[in-house]
């Protein structure tokens, strides 16, 4: 199924395919908060990549991008065999300390969102672990990847 033909909150999502394993389930048989969690780190991970940032370039700037704070939503269970479309967006870039991703996941066969999270990230220096500006490098990217919807 292609993602664009799915229900996304926002346009142009940058998106993954999450094919759902028994690795994945909990106790309920359903997918695992915490596999929905490394999913979205995941995520996050691949399309700052895509973006053109590596691991290699906040070693190099001595800067990272942490987690301040995560809101997790769990709207449907997924299970063993389900394909999620996982998409995310940066929804705002302050071109100083934060940023905001969006994250969305949708059951293809159902066509519904069955996880969202929305996590707000904050630069900090690698060495210190205190927050620092973010490099310029880090604001052309994340900044020009950002949508800033209308909230």
């Amino acid at each position: 199924m292609a993602a664009a033909s799915l229900p996304w909150r926002y346009p142009s999502p940058f998106t993954k395919l999450w094919q759902i394993d028994a690795s994945h389930l909990d106790h309920y048989n359903h997918v695992n908060n915490v596999a929905y969690l490394s999913q979205a780190e995941a995520l996050a991970w691949s399309h700052s990549n895509s973006l053109g940032l590596q691991f290699s370039d906040y070693q190099s700037l001595n800067r990272a991008m942490v987690i301040k704070r995560h809101e997790l939503d769990y709207h449907l269970p997924s299970h063993e065999g389900d394909s999620l479309q996982c998409a995310t967006w940066i929804i705002s870039c302050d071109n100083r300390l934060t940023l905001k991703r969006q994250f969305q996941f949708i059951c293809e066969r159902r066509k519904k969102t069955v996880f969202e999270a929305l996590t707000t990230f904050v630069c900090v220096s690698l060495d210190t672990g205190a927050p620092k500006r973010l490099p310029e490098p880090f604001k052309e990217v994340y900044g020009n990847a950002c949508i800033e919807p209308s909230l």
